[in-house]
C-alpha cells in the first residue's frame, strides 16, 4: 500500500468529505454488496421490523467506525499508521453503503441520531490517537473484537429467511476480524481495565437506542 503525502489542507478537505458521506449522504461502495446476487425475499412484517432494526444498528455502528478511524487518523503520529487507518475506513465505508442499501430495501431508515453518534465517536478516536499509536491501534483491536461479537449475535437474531441481511453481516464480521489482526500486527496493545468494559457499556446503550430511533 503506497503512502499518500497530503498537506494539512488536503487532510482537512478529505476529512470533511468523509464526514459528509457518513452522516449526510451514502458513500459509494468499492466492493459489491454480498447480497447483490441474491434473490429478493418477502418477509412477514414482524420479521421486516426486526431486520430493519438490526440493520439500522449496524449502519449506526459503521457511522461510528468512520468517525473513530478519522479521529484516529487525524492525530496519528506516523504516516504509515495514518494511511492504515484511512484504508480501514475505506473498507468500513463499504459496510456503511451496504447497510444503507439494505435499509432502503427493508423500507426503513438510518438512526436519526447518527450526527450525535458521529461526533462522540470522532472525539473518542481522536483522544485515543493523542495518547499514542500503540494505544490507538489497541483501541481498534478492542473495538473490532467487540463489533465482531456483536455481529455474531445479529446472525443469531436475524430472520432465517433474510439471507440478504445475513450475507452482509457475515462479510462485515470477516472484515472486522481482519482489521483487528492488522492493528495487532502493526503494534496495537491490549487496553487495560476498565476501558474494554466501558466501551462495551457505551456500545450497549448506543445499540439499544439506534434499534428504535
Amino acid at each position: 500500500m503506497s503512502i499518500r503525502h497530503l498537506s494539512p489542507l488536503d487532510r482537512l478537505l478529505d476529512s470533511v468529505e468523509r464526514t459528509l458521506a457518513a452522516v449526510v449522504a451514502t458513500p459509494v461502495a468499492h466492493r459489491p454488496s454480498p447480497a447483490a446476487e441474491l434473490e429478493p425475499v418477502e418477509l412477514e412484517e414482524p420479521e421486516r421490523r426486526l431486520s430493519a432494526g438490526l440493520m439500522r444498528v449496524n449502519h449506526t455502528g459503521e457511522v461510528c467506525a468512520q468517525a473513530l478511524y478519522l479521529g484516529q487518523a487525524a492525530f496519528a503520529r506516523h504516516d504509515n499508521i495514518r494511511e492504515h487507518l484511512l484504508h480501514s475506513a475505506d473498507e468500513e465505508a463499504d459496510h456503511l453503503a451496504w447497510c444503507a442499501e439494505r435499509l432502503q430495501e427493508l423500507d426503513s431508515r438510518p438512526s436519526l441520531l447518527n450526527p450525535l453518534w458521529y461526533a462522540g465517536s470522532y472525539a473518542i478516536g481522536a483522544a485515543a490517537a493523542v495518547v499514542g499509536d500503540a494505544v490507538s491501534l489497541g483501541f481498534v483491536m478492542e473495538t473490532e473484537d467487540q463489533v465482531e461479537a456483536h455481529l455474531a449475535s445479529h446472525l443469531q437474531r436475524l430472520p432465517k429467511a433474510d439471507e440478504p441481511s445475513r450475507a452482509i453481516v457475515r462479510q462485515m464480521q470477516a472484515d472486522e476480524v481482519r482489521h483487528s489482526l492488522a492493528a495487532q500486527q502493526r503494534g496495537g496493545i491490549r487496553l487495560p481495565f476498565p476501558i474494554p468494559g466501558l466501551m462495551a457499556l457505551t456500545s450497549k446503550v448506543m445499540t439499544g437506542i439506534a434499534f428504535r430511533i
